[in-house]
């Protein structure tokens, strides 16, 4: 196991108990935030609708770059590429 790796996991282990919420602010929290999240809860139903609707884009992004990085379909002749990679 990589010295980076073995960072990574001590890292997440250190502060996986403090990303737990305190209990005053477990107690503030809506239910569905309740003992994860510090601070001030969601003040209306768009706050989740906000969140949700960013969620959804953070995951499309995140499938089209996988999808483009292990499959880019670039196969054109005249693609832009074509001018930087070439045969000299």
């Amino acid at each position: 196991m990589s010295s980076i790796t073995r960072f990574a996991i001590l890292l997440f282990l250190v502060t996986g108990g403090a990303a737990a919420a305190c209990p005053v602010c477990e107690r503030n929290q809506a239910g569905i935030l309740k003992g994860i999240a510090h601070g001030a809860g969601p003040e209306s139903r768009w706050d989740y609708l906000i969140v949700g609707v960013v969620a959804i884009m953070v995951a499309i992004t995140l499938f089209f770059t996988v999808k483009w990085l292990v499959r880019p379909g670039e196969a054109s002749g005249k693609h832009i590429k074509r001018m930087i990679l070439s045969d000299q």
